[in-house]
């Protein structure tokens, strides 16, 4: 394995990971001062779903880099309406809620893009095998 085809296998796996503990942080603010030890519990449970989700994903997309791709960019196509919408009506500025889509949905669109080319890299470089494979076999 080379050097190059050994990052493009990791680049998307660790960027996943990278961006699943970003959003797991998000859920740091379910803790209140007000409620008792289970509650903070149960909130930051509930507040890590979607981290549990994603990972449950990067699980499939590490052995099934195509389908795992496809539901990554579609996580972040289908996310960032949703985000630009809830950040516009906190903000009020169209720049601020395209930084934090940049931010939120644009690592899981690019990590499903790098799973996608991953996989058709690997499907060529199997049928450049076999078709060397086949030439060596009728000389």
């Amino acid at each position: 394995m080379t050097t190059k085809s050994t990052l493009t296998w990791w680049l998307p796996r660790i960027l996943c990971v990278c961006a699943i503990l970003f959003i797991s942080l998000f859920a740091l603010d379910s803790f209140e001062e007000e409620a008792t030890v289970n509650q903070q519990m149960l909130n930051f449970m509930i507040h890590l779903i979607p981290s549990f989700i994603l990972t449950m994903i990067l699980m499939l997309a590490w052995e099934k880099e195509l389908i795992g791709g496809v539901i990554f960019v579609a996580i972040g196509i289908i996310t960032s309406p949703f985000v630009f919408i809830l950040n516009y009506n906190r903000t009020h500025s169209v720049g601020t809620s395209l930084f934090i889509i940049s931010i939120i949905c644009f690592p899981f669109i690019l990590v499903g893009v790098l799973f996608i080319l991953n996989h058709l890299k690997r499907v060529r470089y199997f049928k450049e095998i076999k078709a060397r494979r086949t030439r060596n076999l009728a000389f």
